[in-house]
């Protein structure tokens, strides 16, 4: 072959490439301005709805609606953001880890062993900080990385390989050992301290200020980053078998310990504050697949602006819908989740040789 045939095969050979490419960089700009669009419109709605609507007369004004609004609902909005976003990612990037569309932090069990890590804090009064990091931070994260472990560890086969109904199987049945090991550890627990376990699992996105979210973001950032930087080997991951996408240049270990990882410390972080809120990480993402389609390039930065807005929604539901009371926003998630999570099952037909 002479250099002109090497380098005409070269160019067809980087043509699909190329192409795919480009198409992923139009998603991109069709997608973005129209999530932030969304986003911002949740925002607001979320800022201006409450127990007491939003009077921008009184905020130049009245000190005291100054000091609520940016002690309490601001930070508040922000906080159902940042929760949102984190776990929609997280339940994109597993399920294309994974391959299987029900995969998610609570499906999973990541989010119920990071609850018995946080359970077992909260049980013995841990509430100190390690170098400046909150004791129950640093226990949910335990939790979480050891039920991500023991998952993965039961749903591979002999010769390694991914059994998606397996999964599933372990996942329920570790987040079933993690609730009955919450409730034996809240019965042995003094009354005051089973009092917080219980007011912490019910789930709340109440916050003071902007403390708790900056320590918050210390650690989310990193996790983040580090699912963006794996998208692409995610999505290979996704759109074939691990021996494919290791022929294309995939460290497949590596990508599965660095996605572990990070969905592990961002769950923590994300439970560890706003508690179990469950079946975010499972809506988003199908939705945001839906409509961007399936690369997962396009899907991680969807489903972290729609998963924000989602949950800004959801708790905005949750403070006006039996006002002047408030609803757990894990139940708002759940109500919504559930009916999606039975449907999507019942179109898995791979598991209905179990």
């Amino acid at each position: 072959m002479n250099e002109a045939e090497l380098t005409r095969s070269r160019t067809i050979a980087d043509t699909p490439r190329a192409t795919k490419r480009a198409r992923v960089g139009v998603r991109l700009r069709i997608a973005l301005p129209l999530l932030i669009l969304g986003l911002v419109v949740a925002f607001l709605l979320g800022l201006y709805v409450g127990y007491q609507p939003l009077d921008l007369a009184a905020l130049k004004s009245d000190p005291i609606a100054r000091a609520v609004f940016f002690r309490l609902r601001l930070p508040r909005v922000l906080m159902a953001g940042i929760v949102g976003a984190s776990l929609a990612m997280v339940g994109a990037a597993l399920q294309a880890l994974f391959r299987n569309p029900l995969a998610d932090p609570f499906t999973l069990g990541v989010s119920g062993g990071a609850s018995v890590g946080a359970s077992v804090a909260i049980a013995f009064g841990l509430g100190l900080n390690l170098v400046g990091v909150p004791f129950v931070f640093i226990a949910a994260f335990v939790g979480a990385s050891v039920s991500v472990l023991l998952v993965y560890r039961l749903a591979r086969s002999g010769g390694g390989t991914m059994l998606p109904g397996a999964l599933l199987l372990a996942g329920v049945v570790l987040n079933l050992s993690a609730s009955a090991g919450v409730l034996v550890i809240q019965y042995l627990a003094s009354y005051g301290r089973a009092l917080q376990i219980l007011r912490w699992l019910i789930g709340s996105l109440d916050v003071v200020g902007f403390d708790l979210i900056w320590k918050m973001l210390v650690f989310l950032i990193p996790g983040w980053l580090v699912l963006i930087a794996h998208a692409r080997d995610l999505h290979l991951l996704a759109t074939g078998e691990s021996d494919s996408a290791a022929s294309l240049g995939v460290d497949v270990r590596r990508t599965e310990r660095m996605v572990f990882l990070a969905s592990s410390l961002i769950v923590a972080v994300t439970v560890s504050v706003g508690g179990a809120i469950g079946f975010v990480g499972l809506i988003v993402p199908h939705a945001a697949r839906l409509v961007f389609g399936q690369d997962v390039r396009v899907l991680l930065p969807a489903s972290f602006l729609l998963g924000a807005a989602f949950l800004i929604v959801a708790d905005t539901l949750a403070r006006v819908a039996i006002s002047p009371g408030e609803l757990p926003v894990g139940a708002i998630t759940a109500l919504l989740g559930g009916p999606v999570f039975l449907l999507l099952l019942k179109r898995q037909q791979r598991y209905s040789a179990m």
